[in-house]
């Protein structure tokens, strides 16, 4: 039987929805088989695999948006309606925390192209500046 990588598994499966977040999922220690934990999202394993997950995938789109979430909760600042701007966006970890807690557009600036997650690129709210230096 051909083997793949984990973390390509995980994706195939639906389990994730990308390669990056299998390889976060699997180096958090949170995939296993049976009772053995996989840690290597380059490891080969058999296509049939019996594969679980233990613990919740965050749900943003990059682990920054733990944090970020975190300072809105213990500021009490509400994004509710507002317009921000994400100088530094990248993959739009700050992007996507203020969407879900109810901005109304953002701004999302990068010198960079391409690294903007595609659900937030789709995301009528999202305005995707690249290629712009914002100094």
């Amino acid at each position: 039987m051909a083997k793949k990588r984990l973390d390509q598994l995980l994706v195939e499966r639906g389990l994730v929805e990308t390669r990056s977040k299998a390889q976060a999922f699997i180096m958090a220690g949170n995939v296993f088989s049976g009772e053995q934990r996989l840690d290597k999202p380059g490891m080969p394993c058999k296509e049939d695999i019996c594969i679980t997950l233990r613990g919740q995938p965050h749900p943003w789109v990059s682990r920054g948006g733990l944090k970020l979430e975190k300072g809105l909760a213990e500021f009490e600042i509400d994004v509710t309606g507002f317009i921000g701007v994400d100088v530094g966006a990248s993959t739009g970890g700050f992007t996507d925390v203020l969407l879900q807690n109810g901005a109304a557009k953002v701004y999302a600036v990068d010198v960079g192209q391409g690294q903007l997650d595609w659900k937030l690129r789709n995301d009528e709210r999202v305005v995707v500046m690249e290629k712009t230096n914002a100094r």
